[in-house]
């Protein structure tokens, strides 16, 4: 039930993600920007959410439309797949470490959206991928997403470390926050009544 297929078409990107929020962490990614693939091959993975994207983007130009309409996208199916939010835990968070690297991730799915980052990377690119899109991904996933987000690199001497710690620990944080509550499976987490 609580799947969501979003579709979106720009004259920049043509963007289609499916997602299921009670999978396994299935995935199949596919937005021409292989290192963006293995990120949200992580999202999926660790999150436990199934999640499918197909993604046409004027790469020709570079990879900053693509990555951002995904960003977008994925948080536009977030929402339709949550719904009233009834029963969710709302709340995740994830420190992460990976070798040099030590991520702290923390949300709510408040619908108030807002990102805190403080990421620094320390090189330019990770490959051909600009460092800078990883922060431009959770922005937009975080406002069409309604998530409040903070993102923090602790430690890390390795940019694809620290991009992909982060990836990693929204990821771990997302799985808790999306997962059922059993004590308060039917109620909306909010003493006002609505998220």
């Amino acid at each position: 039930m609580r799947k969501a297929e979003i579709s979106r078409k720009t004259a920049e990107t043509e963007i289609t993600v499916s997602l299921d929020l009670d999978g396994t962490g299935r995935y199949d990614m596919a937005t021409g920007v292989g290192f963006f693939d293995h990120m949200l091959d992580q999202l999926a993975r660790h999150s436990l959410i199934d999640m499918t994207v197909r993604a046409k983007g004027d790469l020709h130009i570079d990879d900053h439309h693509t990555v951002e309409d995904v960003g977008i996208t994925i948080g536009q199916a977030l929402t339709r797949a949550l719904g009233d939010k009834r029963g969710i835990r709302r709340y995740g968070a994830c420190l992460l470490p990976m070798d040099d690297t030590l991520v702290r991730a923390a949300l709510d799915l408040s619908a108030r959206p807002y990102l805190v980052w403080n990421v620094d990377f320390p090189a330019d690119k990770i490959g051909t991928f600009d460092t800078e899109l990883v922060r431009e991904f959770f922005q937009a996933l975080a406002t069409h997403g309604g998530i409040t987000l903070h993102i923090d690199a602790l430690h890390g001497l390795n940019a694809h470390h620290i991009a992909e710690a982060a990836f990693k620990a929204v990821a771990r944080a997302l799985r808790e926050a999306v997962e059922t509550d059993p004590r308060k499976a039917d109620a909306i987490p909010s003493t006002k009544g609505a998220l």
